[in-house]
C-alpha cells in the first residue's frame, strides 16, 4: 500500500486556502463593481473581479489534482 505524499499533501492544502481567499474575494469585487456601474472604474473592476474568479474556479481544479496526485501517486 502506497503512503501520502505528506509534502504534496501540504502544498494541496495551501493552494486550496488560496482557492478560499479567491472565492470570497471575487464575489466581492464583483458585487462592488455592480454596486457602482456609474463609476468611471465600473469597468476595470468588474473585469478584474471576472478575472478573479475564474482564477478561483482554475485553482480550485488544480489543488484538487495536487491532492488526488498526493494520495493516490503521479502518473
Amino acid at each position: 500500500m502506497k503512503r501520502t505524499d505528506r509534502e504534496l499533501f501540504l502544498k494541496s492544502l495551501k493552494y486550496f486556502a488560496y482557492t478560499v481567499a479567491l472565492m470570497f474575494t471575487a464575489p466581492t469585487v464583483i458585487y462592488q463593481a455592480f454596486k457602482n456601474q456609474s463609476h468611471p472604474w465600473y469597468w476595470p473592476v468588474l473585469i478584474f473581479g471576472l478575472l478573479l474568479a475564474i482564477g478561483a474556479i482554475v485553482m480550485g481544479f488544480y489543488s484538487l489534482k495536487v491532492i488526488m496526485k498526493s494520495f493516490f501517486g503521479g502518473k
